[in-house]
């Protein structure tokens, strides 16, 4: 009897032993996070493969979440709505320590060297400034109008030099924070860009900080190349022009696409994508869409944009040839479709269905559905090649 224990342990043992060798070898470029929003959970996946590898439960409330990653694409930074911070170890499927930073964020990033991740701050307001490695405190930036009262933050991106760039919803402002000491931000503000700069995207080379105005229409531009060029007013009629319309969602300025000279962008409370210039931002073309567009994703080439929509259209998702400016193809994945990642090179993309519970993966070329994927109401998708990206 204990020879035959003694066998059925060393054989677990043997079988434990191979299988944390297998996982410890593996690479960390092909593997991804899906949010579970309604859950608190999320899935750690393999997007070669299609595959969820893990589920970690217990991180709060996620319904507005994102996520970046470590330099070695080994650890994620997950940042809830209630404040949470949370770092995986996307390669154990673990939680590797989490802290309540604040009780209302809105978003975050991680610096251009690795070393320092960024929250930024609904309530009380202002971004506080962490160790990647320890989630330990190390800097905060408290973010006051003109009479000092505190302002919600968003639209915050990491930028080239070490910096972090983010917008004052309340207090109309554009803050520049150089990281260069980390205890010690040293912070370039621009006033009066616009009311109530609502989100902000960093375009992919780092150049240019745009920030989008929900009290007004049009764009507030900051050249980081030279920040002492003070805020340019851009694309005077982006935003719902001079016929109000209904918004249901506003537009992700993050899900911008940039395809060779030009931008394709989610048109504020109008059924079109708008084409820009990037060499002028002046608008160039309007393209009609089935809905009010909330994300407007270019595949990793440029060739294509995939779009999707606000409720009550938003279980649809149209492809817009960018040579052409039209649209080739309208998929139906189901009610609730949130977000869309793309492969690092572009040959998939995966689509968040909510209200279906599954991921669906198309594939970009034939533009055919040809996996689905188990999950709890997903929303954001977001995958480990982000971190080698600008803004992302």
């Amino acid at each position: 009897m204990k020879i035959r224990l003694r066998s059925i342990v060393f054989v677990l043992l043997s079988l434990l032993s191979f299988i944390s060798s297998v996982f410890a070898e593996r690479g960390t470029g092909d593997l991804g996070v899906i949010i579970e929003r309604a859950t608190g959970s999320v899935q750690i996946i393999e997007h070669t493969t299609g595959s969820m590898l893990y589920r970690i439960e217990g991180l709060g409330d996620l319904s507005h979440a994102s996520v970046v990653f470590s330099r070695d694409e080994r650890y994620a930074y997950v940042f809830g709505r209630d404040g949470g911070l949370t770092k995986l170890d996307l390669l154990k499927g673990v939680i590797v320590n989490r802290i309540l930073q604040a009780g209302n964020s809105i978003g975050g990033a991680i610096s251009q060297d690795g070393r320092l991740i960024a929250v930024s701050n609904y309530a009380p307001g202002g971004v506080r400034i962490f160790d990647a490695k320890t989630l330990e405190p190390v800097a905060e930036i408290p973010a006051l109008d003109s009479r000092g009262q505190p302002s919600k933050v968003v639209g915050l991106v990491d930028a080239p030099d070490n910096r972090f760039v983010f917008s004052l919803y309340d207090a109309d402002a554009i803050w520049i924070a150089d990281m260069t000491t980390p205890d010690n931000p040293v912070i370039t503000k621009f006033n009066a860009v616009g009311h109530q700069p609502y989100d902000a995207l960093i375009t992919p080379d780092g150049h240019d900080y745009l920030a989008g105005l929900f009290g007004e229409d049009g764009m507030a531009r900051v050249n980081l190349w030279h920040p002492e060029e003070g805020v340019q007013s851009i694309l005077e009629r982006y935003g719902r022009g001079e016929k109000k319309m209904p918004v249901y969602k506003m537009p992700h300025l993050e899900g911008w696409a940039m395809a060779g000279g030009e931008a394709f962008v989610p048109a504020v409370g109008h059924h079109e994508v708008i084409v820009i210039d990037r060499s002028t931002w002046a608008p160039v073309a309007n393209i009609p869409v089935h809905g009010q567009p909330v994300f407007v994703m270019a595949r990793p080439d440029g060739r294509h944009v995939w779009v999707n929509f606000a409720f009550p259209k938003n279980d649809t998702v149209q492809v817009i040839d960018t040579e052409r400016r039209e649209i080739i193809k309208t998929l139906k994945p189901g009610k609730g479709v949130l977000h869309m990642e793309f492969t690092p090179r572009g040959e998939r993309v995966w689509i968040s269905v909510r209200d279906e519970n599954e991921i669906q993966i198309y594939d970009t070329r034939t533009l055919k559905l040809i996996k689905k994927l188990p999950a709890r109401k997903p929303s954001g998708i977001f995958f480990t090649s982000r971190a080698h990206r600008i803004g992302l």
